[in-house]
């Protein structure tokens, strides 16, 4: 689980976006980590949310990720 949630926040801190949808997190573990699940990925999303590195963004139609403090988010 700790390589998954350091593989999210790498893509999240190298991305060219702020904001990422859940396939993109997926595609990004998935190539360091090739037998990543996806209940996996999302399990470990929901922790780093939890603990406040990861922030959800509503667009109202669809949920996106966001590495909290980077990009324009409800903290600014």
């Amino acid at each position: 689980m700790e390589d998954i949630k350091k593989a999210i926040l790498e893509f999240a801190e190298t991305s060219k976006k702020t904001k990422f949808y859940f396939k993109d997190l997926e595609k990004a573990v998935q190539k360091i980590l090739p037998d990543a699940k996806a209940r996996q990925i999302k399990k470990a999303a929901t922790e780093l949310i939890n603990e406040g590195k990861l922030i959800y963004f509503s667009t109202g139609s669809s949920t996106m990720y966001g590495l909290k403090g980077r990009g324009q988010t409800e903290d600014h």
